[in-house]
């Protein structure tokens, strides 16, 4: 089992993660909106679990794939962020609270998918 205590990327998308749930919980206990909040909850929190399995990947490419997927995760769930706003279940504050720090998750999501493809050789 590979050392994840000094990966930033595994804690930054865990701790987004746990934002991403509380926010599920305030969306459907407090708005009473279950669709929308739903789809957020699975994208935002898979982003996590993919860079958690691609720190275990078998390979270079397992890892890359892992990474990858978890690109395509943070675009969908600042998707879901921006139809939350638009359709004002979540506040201007909320949203510019939470919009950035998705953000830089796919900037360094990019970064490591463009990286590990630069040098292809297993």
């Amino acid at each position: 089992m590979k050392d994840k205590s000094k990966n930033p990327i595994v804690f930054k998308s865990q701790d987004f993660a746990v934002r991403i749930a509380k926010l599920y919980r305030y969306l459907a206990e407090n708005k009473k909106e279950y669709v929308m909040s739903k789809q957020l909850l699975k994208s935002g929190t898979s982003i996590g679990a993919n860079v958690f399995e691609a720190v275990e990947g078998q390979s270079r490419a397992d890892f890359r794939s892992k990474m990858n997927i978890a690109l395509k995760e943070a675009n969908e769930t600042l998707y879901w962020i921006v139809i939350l706003r638009k359709s004002e279940y979540l506040t201007e504050i909320e949203y510019n609270s939470l919009y950035p720090e998705a953000e830089e998750l796919k900037r360094i999501l990019v970064s490591i998918v463009k990286s590990t493809g630069e040098n292809n050789s297993e």
